[in-house]
Protein backbone atom coordinates (compact mmCIF):
# COMPACT_ATOMS: atom_id res chain seq x y z
CA UNK A 1 0.00 0.00 0.00
CA UNK A 2 1.33 3.56 -1.01
CA UNK A 3 1.12 6.27 1.63
CA UNK A 4 -0.55 9.53 -0.48
CA UNK A 5 -1.35 12.92 0.89
CA UNK A 6 -5.23 13.33 -0.06
CA UNK A 7 -7.95 16.34 0.59
CA UNK A 8 -11.76 15.73 0.91
CA UNK A 9 -13.04 19.10 -0.62
CA UNK A 10 -16.04 20.97 1.48
CA UNK A 11 -18.78 23.44 1.20
CA UNK A 12 -17.54 26.40 3.31
CA UNK A 13 -18.83 25.95 6.93
CA UNK A 14 -19.01 22.10 6.48
CA UNK A 15 -15.63 21.50 6.73
CA UNK A 16 -15.68 20.82 10.91
CA UNK A 17 -17.97 18.33 9.87
CA UNK A 18 -16.24 16.74 6.79
CA UNK A 19 -12.79 16.09 9.30
CA UNK A 20 -15.24 14.33 11.71
CA UNK A 21 -16.34 11.99 9.10
CA UNK A 22 -12.43 11.84 8.13
CA UNK A 23 -11.82 11.10 11.69
CA UNK A 24 -14.76 8.40 12.25
CA UNK A 25 -13.10 6.42 9.13
CA UNK A 26 -9.59 6.73 11.41
CA UNK A 27 -7.46 9.01 9.85
CA UNK A 28 -6.04 12.34 11.50
CA UNK A 29 -7.06 15.76 9.92
CA UNK A 30 -5.89 19.14 8.77
CA UNK A 31 -8.69 21.68 8.13
CA UNK A 32 -8.41 24.47 6.07
CA UNK A 33 -10.99 26.68 3.99
CA UNK A 34 -13.13 24.25 2.15
CA UNK A 35 -10.75 21.43 2.36
CA UNK A 36 -9.64 18.40 5.09
CA UNK A 37 -6.12 16.98 4.55
CA UNK A 38 -5.56 13.75 5.39
CA UNK A 39 -2.88 10.81 5.09
CA UNK A 40 -3.79 7.56 3.82
CA UNK A 41 -3.27 4.61 1.10
CA UNK A 42 -5.31 3.37 -1.49
CA UNK A 43 -7.72 1.71 0.75
CA UNK A 44 -8.28 4.79 2.00
CA UNK A 45 -9.50 6.69 -1.28
CA UNK A 46 -12.13 3.63 -1.48
CA UNK A 47 -13.30 3.70 2.13
CA UNK A 48 -13.48 7.81 2.20
CA UNK A 49 -15.27 7.99 -1.69
CA UNK A 50 -17.76 5.63 -0.58
CA UNK A 51 -18.33 7.33 3.47
CA UNK A 52 -17.83 10.92 3.18
CA UNK A 53 -21.30 12.73 2.93
CA UNK A 54 -20.69 15.55 3.69
CA UNK A 55 -17.44 16.18 1.15
CA UNK A 56 -17.27 17.41 -2.36
CA UNK A 57 -14.54 15.16 -3.76
CA UNK A 58 -11.39 13.19 -2.47
CA UNK A 59 -8.09 14.08 -4.14
CA UNK A 60 -4.85 13.17 -4.10
CA UNK A 61 -2.15 15.96 -3.29
CA UNK A 62 0.45 15.03 -5.89
CA UNK A 63 2.97 17.95 -4.94
CA UNK A 64 2.97 21.74 -3.27
CA UNK A 65 5.32 24.13 -4.68
CA UNK A 66 6.18 27.97 -5.38
CA UNK A 67 5.51 29.66 -8.60
CA UNK A 68 5.70 33.17 -9.32
CA UNK A 69 7.14 32.70 -13.07
CA UNK A 70 6.29 30.48 -15.58
CA UNK A 71 9.61 28.52 -15.54
CA UNK A 72 8.93 27.68 -11.85
CA UNK A 73 5.45 26.63 -12.85
CA UNK A 74 7.07 23.98 -15.48
CA UNK A 75 9.62 22.62 -13.34
CA UNK A 76 7.83 22.26 -10.88
CA UNK A 77 5.37 20.01 -12.18
CA UNK A 78 8.08 18.67 -14.40
CA UNK A 79 9.92 17.27 -11.05
CA UNK A 80 6.71 15.30 -9.89
CA UNK A 81 7.11 11.58 -10.25
CA UNK A 82 3.84 11.20 -12.49
CA UNK A 83 4.66 7.89 -13.32
CA UNK A 84 3.77 6.75 -10.25
CA UNK A 85 0.24 7.95 -10.76
CA UNK A 86 -0.48 7.63 -14.61
CA UNK A 87 0.17 5.58 -16.91
CA UNK A 88 1.53 5.63 -20.57
CA UNK A 89 -1.91 5.12 -21.78
CA UNK A 90 -3.25 8.07 -18.77
CA UNK A 91 -6.05 10.50 -20.51
CA UNK A 92 -4.82 13.12 -18.02
CA UNK A 93 -6.93 16.72 -18.52
CA UNK A 94 -6.00 19.65 -16.57
CA UNK A 95 -8.28 22.28 -14.69
CA UNK A 96 -6.99 25.09 -13.22
CA UNK A 97 -7.54 28.23 -10.73
CA UNK A 98 -5.78 30.92 -10.02
CA UNK A 99 -6.06 33.44 -6.95
CA UNK A 100 -4.06 36.40 -5.26
CA UNK A 101 -1.29 35.17 -7.53
CA UNK A 102 1.27 36.67 -10.06
CA UNK A 103 0.63 34.05 -12.83
CA UNK A 104 -3.51 35.05 -12.94
CA UNK A 105 -4.11 33.18 -16.69
CA UNK A 106 -5.84 30.21 -15.53
CA UNK A 107 -5.59 28.97 -19.58
CA UNK A 108 -2.05 29.24 -19.38
CA UNK A 109 -1.22 27.94 -15.86
CA UNK A 110 -2.99 24.59 -17.55
CA UNK A 111 -1.06 24.37 -20.84
CA UNK A 112 2.21 24.35 -19.04
CA UNK A 113 1.11 22.05 -16.48
CA UNK A 114 -0.15 19.82 -19.48
CA UNK A 115 2.78 20.19 -21.85
CA UNK A 116 5.59 19.75 -18.03
CA UNK A 117 3.42 16.06 -17.07
CA UNK A 118 3.79 15.07 -20.89
CA UNK A 119 8.04 15.92 -21.02
CA UNK A 120 8.17 13.94 -17.54
CA UNK A 121 6.04 11.09 -18.99
CA UNK A 122 7.75 10.78 -21.86
CA UNK A 123 11.15 11.01 -20.40
CA UNK A 124 9.67 7.95 -17.41
CA UNK A 125 8.29 6.37 -20.20
CA UNK A 126 10.96 6.16 -23.06
CA UNK A 127 8.57 7.70 -25.66
CA UNK A 128 9.61 10.15 -28.73
CA UNK A 129 6.21 11.41 -30.02
CA UNK A 130 3.14 12.02 -28.47
CA UNK A 131 1.36 9.99 -25.78
CA UNK A 132 -2.23 8.93 -26.78
CA UNK A 133 -4.02 9.71 -24.29
CA UNK A 134 -6.34 6.15 -24.66
CA UNK A 135 -6.28 4.66 -21.17
CA UNK A 136 -7.98 5.42 -17.70
CA UNK A 137 -8.82 9.28 -17.26
CA UNK A 138 -7.12 11.27 -14.10
CA UNK A 139 -8.45 14.33 -13.87
CA UNK A 140 -5.53 16.89 -12.33
CA UNK A 141 -5.91 20.25 -11.34
CA UNK A 142 -3.41 22.91 -11.06
CA UNK A 143 -4.53 25.25 -8.57
CA UNK A 144 -2.51 28.70 -7.60
CA UNK A 145 -3.27 30.45 -4.58
CA UNK A 146 -0.86 33.46 -3.49
CA UNK A 147 2.13 32.29 -5.56
CA UNK A 148 1.82 28.61 -3.94
CA UNK A 149 0.94 25.66 -6.87
CA UNK A 150 -0.79 22.89 -5.49
CA UNK A 151 -1.37 20.05 -8.10
CA UNK A 152 -4.23 17.16 -7.35
CA UNK A 153 -6.20 14.61 -9.20
CA UNK A 154 -9.70 13.85 -8.52
CA UNK A 155 -10.39 10.26 -7.12
CA UNK A 156 -13.90 10.68 -7.29
CA UNK A 157 -15.08 11.57 -11.19
CA UNK A 158 -18.38 12.88 -10.70
CA UNK A 159 -19.40 14.96 -7.45
CA UNK A 160 -19.66 13.11 -4.33
CA UNK A 161 -23.50 14.43 -3.98
CA UNK A 162 -24.51 12.40 -6.87
CA UNK A 163 -25.58 9.52 -5.10
CA UNK A 164 -27.26 7.99 -7.93
CA UNK A 165 -30.94 7.68 -5.77
CA UNK A 166 -32.18 11.04 -7.76
CA UNK A 167 -34.61 9.82 -10.63
CA UNK A 168 -35.80 13.58 -10.92
CA UNK A 169 -35.71 16.75 -8.81
CA UNK A 170 -37.66 20.04 -8.10
CA UNK A 171 -36.36 23.48 -9.48
CA UNK A 172 -33.89 24.55 -6.43
CA UNK A 173 -32.91 21.22 -5.71
CA UNK A 174 -31.04 20.72 -1.88
CA UNK A 175 -27.42 19.08 -2.65
CA UNK A 176 -27.45 15.84 -1.21
CA UNK A 177 -24.04 16.52 0.55
CA UNK A 178 -25.90 19.88 2.29
CA UNK A 179 -28.94 18.14 3.22
CA UNK A 180 -26.61 15.23 4.84
CA UNK A 181 -24.90 18.07 6.55
CA UNK A 182 -27.96 19.58 7.94
CA UNK A 183 -29.35 16.15 9.56
CA UNK A 184 -25.86 15.59 11.16
CA UNK A 185 -26.31 19.08 12.94
CA UNK A 186 -29.54 18.16 13.91
CA UNK A 187 -27.82 15.26 15.96
CA UNK A 188 -31.27 13.23 15.23
CA UNK A 189 -30.36 9.36 16.03
CA UNK A 190 -32.82 6.74 14.31
CA UNK A 191 -35.35 5.82 17.84
CA UNK A 192 -36.65 9.79 17.24
CA UNK A 193 -39.14 10.28 14.27
CA UNK A 194 -37.95 12.83 11.64
CA UNK A 195 -40.01 15.07 9.56
CA UNK A 196 -39.68 17.40 6.93
CA UNK A 197 -42.23 19.55 6.15
CA UNK A 198 -41.05 21.04 2.91
CA UNK A 199 -39.66 17.84 1.20
CA UNK A 200 -39.23 18.49 -2.63
CA UNK A 201 -37.87 15.72 -3.70
CA UNK A 202 -37.34 14.04 -0.88
CA UNK A 203 -33.57 14.79 -0.31
CA UNK A 204 -33.02 15.88 2.99
CA UNK A 205 -35.80 12.56 4.20
CA UNK A 206 -33.64 10.21 2.04
CA UNK A 207 -30.41 11.47 3.53
CA UNK A 208 -31.83 10.53 6.83
CA UNK A 209 -32.57 7.39 5.93
CA UNK A 210 -29.29 6.54 4.80
CA UNK A 211 -28.06 7.64 7.91
CA UNK A 212 -30.70 6.08 9.87
CA UNK A 213 -29.39 2.66 8.97
CA UNK A 214 -25.59 3.45 8.52
CA UNK A 215 -25.67 2.84 4.83
CA UNK A 216 -22.53 4.08 3.12
CA UNK A 217 -23.98 6.64 0.25
CA UNK A 218 -21.56 6.10 -2.30
CA UNK A 219 -22.30 2.14 -2.29
CA UNK A 220 -24.35 2.21 -5.27
CA UNK A 221 -22.15 4.81 -7.66
CA UNK A 222 -18.62 4.27 -9.50
CA UNK A 223 -15.88 6.15 -8.70
CA UNK A 224 -13.38 7.96 -11.88
CA UNK A 225 -9.67 6.13 -9.82
CA UNK A 226 -11.76 2.29 -10.29
CA UNK A 227 -10.52 2.58 -13.36
CA UNK A 228 -6.67 3.03 -12.57
CA UNK A 229 -4.52 0.28 -12.69
CA UNK A 230 -3.06 0.54 -9.37
CA UNK A 231 -6.33 1.19 -7.51
CA UNK A 232 -7.10 -2.85 -7.62
CA UNK A 233 -10.40 -4.21 -7.79
CA UNK A 234 -10.01 -6.15 -4.46
CA UNK A 235 -9.09 -3.37 -2.51
CA UNK A 236 -12.91 -1.87 -3.89
CA UNK A 237 -14.48 -4.87 -3.32
CA UNK A 238 -12.99 -5.02 0.23
CA UNK A 239 -14.25 -1.47 1.07
CA UNK A 240 -18.01 -2.52 -0.35
CA UNK A 241 -17.77 -5.57 1.59
CA UNK A 242 -16.74 -3.33 4.73
CA UNK A 243 -19.46 -1.36 3.94
CA UNK A 244 -22.26 -3.73 3.57
CA UNK A 245 -21.76 -5.21 6.55
CA UNK A 246 -21.91 -2.01 9.09
CA UNK A 247 -25.29 -1.08 7.22
CA UNK A 248 -27.92 -1.87 9.65
CA UNK A 249 -30.89 -2.38 7.00
CA UNK A 250 -32.91 -3.70 9.73
CA UNK A 251 -33.37 -0.70 11.36
CA UNK A 252 -36.80 1.11 11.60
CA UNK A 253 -37.34 4.17 11.06
CA UNK A 254 -40.43 6.89 11.42
CA UNK A 255 -39.07 9.21 8.17
CA UNK A 256 -42.07 11.90 6.49
CA UNK A 257 -41.80 13.96 3.90
CA UNK A 258 -44.75 16.21 3.03
CA UNK A 259 -45.52 18.75 0.33
CA UNK A 260 -47.82 21.18 -0.63
CA UNK A 261 -46.53 19.71 -4.36
CA UNK A 262 -48.32 16.49 -5.16
CA UNK A 263 -45.80 16.69 -8.19
CA UNK A 264 -43.23 16.91 -5.88
CA UNK A 265 -44.13 14.40 -3.50
CA UNK A 266 -44.56 11.78 -6.69
CA UNK A 267 -40.91 12.70 -7.18
CA UNK A 268 -39.91 11.96 -3.75
CA UNK A 269 -41.69 8.34 -3.29
CA UNK A 270 -39.77 7.77 -6.67
CA UNK A 271 -36.42 8.46 -5.22
CA UNK A 272 -37.15 6.56 -2.05
CA UNK A 273 -37.86 3.23 -4.24
CA UNK A 274 -34.67 3.98 -6.26
CA UNK A 275 -32.73 3.78 -3.24
CA UNK A 276 -34.32 1.29 -1.91
CA UNK A 277 -36.19 2.85 0.89
CA UNK A 278 -39.77 2.28 -0.75
CA UNK A 279 -41.72 0.89 2.27
CA UNK A 280 -39.69 2.56 4.66
CA UNK A 281 -40.36 6.71 4.35
CA UNK A 282 -43.75 7.94 4.19
CA UNK A 283 -44.44 11.04 1.64
CA UNK A 284 -47.86 12.44 1.61
CA UNK A 285 -49.29 15.89 -0.07
CA UNK A 286 -50.21 18.19 2.72
CA UNK A 287 -49.18 21.90 3.74
CA UNK A 288 -46.66 22.29 6.39
CA UNK A 289 -49.39 24.59 8.20
CA UNK A 290 -51.07 21.54 8.90
CA UNK A 291 -48.78 19.37 10.76
CA UNK A 292 -49.79 17.62 13.66
CA UNK A 293 -48.58 14.56 15.62
CA UNK A 294 -48.97 12.31 19.10
CA UNK A 295 -44.94 11.93 18.77
CA UNK A 296 -42.62 13.25 20.95
CA UNK A 297 -39.21 13.91 20.82
CA UNK A 298 -39.28 14.49 17.43
CA UNK A 299 -36.75 16.27 14.72
CA UNK A 300 -37.66 18.28 11.72
CA UNK A 301 -35.34 19.14 9.58
CA UNK A 302 -36.10 21.51 6.26
CA UNK A 303 -35.30 23.97 3.62
CA UNK A 304 -38.75 26.16 3.41
CA UNK A 305 -39.12 28.22 0.21
CA UNK A 306 -36.99 31.43 -0.22
CA UNK A 307 -39.08 34.49 -1.55
CA UNK A 308 -37.35 34.09 -5.11
CA UNK A 309 -38.22 30.94 -5.19
CA UNK A 310 -42.39 29.95 -5.06
CA UNK A 311 -45.06 32.89 -4.41
CA UNK A 312 -44.54 36.20 -3.38
CA UNK A 313 -42.74 36.65 -0.24
CA UNK A 314 -45.62 37.75 1.83
CA UNK A 315 -47.22 34.13 1.35
CA UNK A 316 -43.79 32.91 2.71
CA UNK A 317 -43.78 35.09 5.47
CA UNK A 318 -47.84 34.41 6.85
CA UNK A 319 -46.88 30.12 6.36
CA UNK A 320 -44.13 30.55 8.89
CA UNK A 321 -46.19 32.73 10.96
CA UNK A 322 -48.45 29.99 11.40
CA UNK A 323 -46.35 26.56 10.96
CA UNK A 324 -44.05 28.42 14.29
CA UNK A 325 -47.77 28.82 15.80
CA UNK A 326 -48.56 25.11 15.27
CA UNK A 327 -44.76 24.34 16.58
CA UNK A 328 -45.86 25.81 19.97
CA UNK A 329 -48.27 22.85 20.56
CA UNK A 330 -45.03 20.08 20.23
CA UNK A 331 -42.49 21.65 22.98
CA UNK A 332 -40.15 18.52 23.36
CA UNK A 333 -39.89 18.75 19.20
CA UNK A 334 -36.79 20.27 17.45
CA UNK A 335 -37.31 22.26 14.69
CA UNK A 336 -33.96 23.43 11.94
CA UNK A 337 -34.46 25.41 9.00
CA UNK A 338 -32.45 26.35 6.53
CA UNK A 339 -33.60 29.85 5.29
CA UNK A 340 -31.98 33.18 3.24
CA UNK A 341 -34.67 35.02 5.35
CA UNK A 342 -32.72 37.14 6.94
CA UNK A 343 -35.74 37.97 9.22
CA UNK A 344 -37.06 34.67 10.01
CA UNK A 345 -37.29 34.38 13.35
CA UNK A 346 -39.54 37.57 13.51
CA UNK A 347 -42.34 35.35 11.10
CA UNK A 348 -41.48 32.02 12.93
CA UNK A 349 -42.36 34.39 16.13
CA UNK A 350 -39.77 32.94 18.16
CA UNK A 351 -35.84 33.14 18.46
CA UNK A 352 -33.62 30.47 17.70
CA UNK A 353 -31.26 28.71 20.03
CA UNK A 354 -28.44 28.79 17.65
CA UNK A 355 -27.75 30.11 13.86
CA UNK A 356 -24.97 28.90 11.68
CA UNK A 357 -23.91 30.11 8.56
CA UNK A 358 -24.05 28.01 5.00
CA UNK A 359 -24.31 28.19 1.70
CA UNK A 360 -26.52 26.52 -0.48
CA UNK A 361 -24.76 26.67 -3.69
CA UNK A 362 -24.01 30.66 -3.86
CA UNK A 363 -26.96 31.59 -1.83
CA UNK A 364 -26.15 32.94 2.13
CA UNK A 365 -28.21 30.91 4.06
CA UNK A 366 -28.78 30.44 7.84
CA UNK A 367 -29.45 26.94 9.85
CA UNK A 368 -32.16 28.36 12.35
CA UNK A 369 -31.91 25.75 15.06
CA UNK A 370 -34.61 25.72 17.64
CA UNK A 371 -33.75 22.83 19.79
CA UNK A 372 -36.68 21.13 21.64
CA UNK A 373 -37.81 20.60 25.67
CA UNK A 374 -36.40 17.20 26.32
CA UNK A 375 -39.81 14.90 27.58
CA UNK A 376 -39.60 12.17 30.32
CA UNK A 377 -39.42 9.58 27.66
CA UNK A 378 -35.67 11.26 26.88
CA UNK A 379 -34.80 11.60 30.96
Amino acid sequence: MTKLNLVATAAMGLEAIVAEEVRELGYETRVDNGKVYFEGDEMAIARTNLWLRVADRVKIVVAQFPAKTFDQLFEGVKAVQWEKYLPVDANFPVSGKSVKSTLFSVPDCQAITKKAIVERMKLAYKRLGFLDESGPTFKIEISILKDMATLTIDTSGVGLHKRGYRTTQGEAPLKETLAAALVKISKWSPSRPFVDPFCGSGTIALEAAMIGQNIAPGYNREFISESWPWMKQDIWDKARDEADSLANYDQELTIIGTDIDHKMVAIAQENALEAGFGDLLTFKQMQATDFTTKLTDGVIVTNPPYGERIGEVEEIEKMLRQFGQVMQNYPTWSVYMLSSMEDLEVHYGKKATKKRKLFNGFIRTDLYQYWGQKSKREN
